[in-house]
């Protein structure tokens, strides 16, 4: 831990990554360096031909997050293990409740289940889900999972997900389930933040954009109810910042809690000088 700021990597399920052997020696390294989580990307498809806002070509590795954290969770016994984003109104809500809760029942509950609602038309269209109501959606489908979680007898009727008289086990290791991280830098996204999740997710935010996005967490936090289970909003950025101690102190000043780092690295020795560099330099 860097100045009480947990370090987290990012990415770690793309491009170079999406590899089994590659995987392994990266998410190793990350452990032993002392960084505190990994955290995966997603888009399930990728407009093509690349149009704006889509971030990625079309070609672009992705393996499912759920997929590569199981794995990961096979070869690692401590690193914590972040979905950085899952979209989650493109998926269907037991179906990945199942995929989470059996995540964090192998890897002995370290699962963190970071949220995003989306943004690109083309991907919703080609899986078949309305892009103008995902954001109720996002909310519909967090209360779903977790009643499958946790309640004595599961149930939830709302506009876009209606079930009762089942179960599924295992259940995952942590309650109220794996702690949902909201993404996203707009007002909805700090109000589900406030009102669905334990903590939140600022993608690329430099300190002036995040010291921003902080004032719009507290004015929703005077605006909206908290439920007293979910506890403090865990802050965490991945920081448009050179890593190093000045970067700590900035957003620490902030009261960001976690940095999950973009490394840039295109190989796995690209990654390995980097989270050496890390560990050097800030973990050490």
């Amino acid at each position: 831990m860097a100045n009480d700021i947990d370090i987290g990597l990012f990415s770690i399920n793309t491009d170079h990554l999406a590899d089994g052997e590659a995987l392994s020696k990266v998410a190793v390294a990350a452990e032993e360096a002392g960084f505190e989580s990994l955290w995966t990307a997603e888009h399930v498809v990728l407009p093509d031909p690349q149009a704006p806002p889509s971030p990625l070509p079309p070609d672009a590795e992705l393996l499912d997050p759920a997929v590569a954290l199981a794995y990961v969770a096979a070869i690692t016994t401590q690193i914590k293990l972040g979905t950085g984003i899952i979209i989650l109104p493109q998926r269907n809500p037991l179906v990945l409740a199942k995929e989470l809760a059996s995540v964090d029942v192998l890897s002995n509950g370290r699962m963190i289940f970071g949220v995003g609602v989306g943004y690109l038309e083309p991907e919703f269209a080609a899986i078949g889900v309305p892009m103008e109501d995902r954001g109720r959606r996002t909310t519909e489908y967090i209360e779903a999972m977790r009643s499958i979680w946790n309640d004595e007898d599961p149930a939830y009727a709302g506009d876009h997900v209606s079930f009762a008289g089942v179960k599924a086990f295992p259940r995952p290791i942590q309650r109220p389930g794996p702690p949902v991280v909201m993404g996203g830098h707009s007002k909805p996204a700090w109000r589900r933040t406030v009102t669905h999740s334990e903590g939140w997710y600022g993608f690329m935010l430099d300190p002036q954009a995040t010291s921003e996005n902080l004032e719009g967490l507290t004015k929703a936090t005077e605006k909206y109810e908290r439920p007293d289970n979910l506890g403090p909003i865990e802050i965490t950025v991945t920081p448009r910042m050179r890593p190093g101690p000045e970067m700590i102190d900035r957003y620490g000043e902030l009261g960001v809690d976690r940095l999950v780092l973009l490394s840039g690295a295109r190989t796995v020795d690209e990654s390995l000088t980097f989270i050496d560099h890390i560990h050097e330099t800030l973990l050490s």
